[in-house]
């Protein structure tokens, strides 16, 4: 009964979360399901990733708060470092993209959330960015939308169901294959990663 609960739970929340948009399925591999989203009003895609992972929330929490080893295991990932601690569940932190040549790196200011809900008991987890914090640097182009937002459900003692989306606007000219390699090779990437950290 309660594994017939939870599996409803999460259809529900998958079919209130898509709503706004179209999934088109990019990529499906072990387990991780990469899908993309036209976005009204821009050229760039949303992403959305979801699959089950080996893990627990503390697990999960730990690995989104130790912000210094996000290059570890982000895609493309080249630094990251805490610019303001409200609490060890929410906090501002900057961060920087590696881009490939010629292109110049990225950088935005996310503002990280972390909580849970109840009934059903779940992991919620926003990001958003917030790039007038903090000057630019030189040589590094702003991003100024950012916008993920997580739903986590712990589905058994040992396995997390993730429901992760995304939009970001990497700013200035960015060529047809540099977007789609990180609509489809960047979040599966990321999520590989994260995976191999939360069975660690």
């Amino acid at each position: 009964m309660i594994r017939i609960s939870l599996i409803v739970i999460i259809c529900l929340l998958a079919i209130s979360s898509s709503g706004q948009y179209n999934w088109k399925l990019e990529k499906d591999k072990h387990g991780i399901k990469v899908y993309s989203s036209a976005v009204p009003n821009s050229v760039f895609k949303a992403v959305k990733v979801e699959g089950n992972f080996t893990g627990s929330y503390s697990k999960l929490i730990t690995i989104l708060t130790n912000v210094s080893q996000f290059n570890n295991w982000i895609y493309h990932s080249k630094k990251s470092s805490v610019l303001q601690q409200n609490s060890t569940l929410d906090f501002i932190y900057h961060t920087e993209t590696e881009m490939p040549w010629p292109l110049t790196n990225r950088d935005a200011v996310i503002h990280l959330k972390i909580s849970t809900d109840s009934l059903p008991k779940q992991l919620i987890i926003t990001g958003k960015s917030e790039p007038d914090l903090v000057p630019m640097t030189p040589g590094i182009v702003r991003v100024n939308h950012y916008e993920a937002n997580w739903k986590v459900i712990q589905v058994s003692n040992k396995t997390l169901h993730i429901n992760y989306q995304v939009e970001v606007d990497p700013e200035g000219d960015i060529p047809g294959w540099v977007a789609n390699m990180f609509v489809e090779k960047g979040p599966y990437e990321t999520f590989s990663n994260l995976a191999k950290k939360l069975s660690e």
